[in-house]
């Protein structure tokens, strides 16, 4: 008689995990479909471009997202407001340098997904992420598309919790006009593969 409970309990756990494992899956983001865009602002203007995807993936259980990674490749970021090719390079150049994202030590940065609830057609993420060996909470809010298969959202970084200190009035006194906003934006759009 155990042995007959304990193989039908036994039943029941494998029964129940290969469930799960049907209900439950991750699956891969289409790096070179999906996009993110940047915003920077200063005293007086602007700068924007985007950046690329290096590779991600969404945890996804009964059609909702539980979880996730993205990969961003810094090394990827472009500036599309400034057409005079000399000045597009110094200011890549710069935001590449130690004064902001000190790209050649840190030449990615990463969003871990640590929660998710869906509201219709909403979702509100929680996650940790991860500037320049730096990470802090985020929140942020995401629409997923009627197929289930893109996310479109806006995140909002504060760069002096990553430090990232070049004119920043959280850092330093009397820049004046010189100040650049410790916000700045990632517009994004995550095409899942399948």
């Amino acid at each position: 008689m155990k042995t007959r409970k304990i193989k039908f309990l036994a039943f029941l756990v494998v029964f129940f995990a290969l469930a799960n494992s049907v209900f439950a899956e991750s699956v891969n983001i289409n790096a070179s479909a999906s996009t993110v865009k940047w915003n920077g602002k200063k005293v007086g203007g602007e700068h924007y471009g985007s950046i690329s995807v290096k590779e991600g993936v969404l945890d996804i259980e009964k059609g909702v997202v539980t979880g996730g990674t993205v990969v961003i490749d810094m090394n990827s970021m472009t500036c599309q407001d400034l057409t005079d090719p000399e000045w597009n390079n110094k200011l890549i150049g710069h935001l590449k340098s130690d004064d902001f994202f000190s790209v050649a030590s840190y030449p990615t940065a990463q969003l871990v997904l640590t929660k998710a609830e869906k509201s219709g057609s909403t979702y509100t993420f929680t996650g940790n992420l991860t500037i320049k060996g730096i990470t802090n909470p985020v929140t942020f809010k995401a629409n997923v598309a009627s197929d289930n298969r893109s996310f479109k959202g806006m995140i909002t970084v504060d760069r002096s919790k990553f430090n990232v200190r070049y004119g920043s009035k959280s850092f330093f006194d009397n820049l004046g006009d010189k100040v650049i906003s410790d916000e700045f934006t990632l517009d994004f759009n995550l095409v899942l593969s399948k």
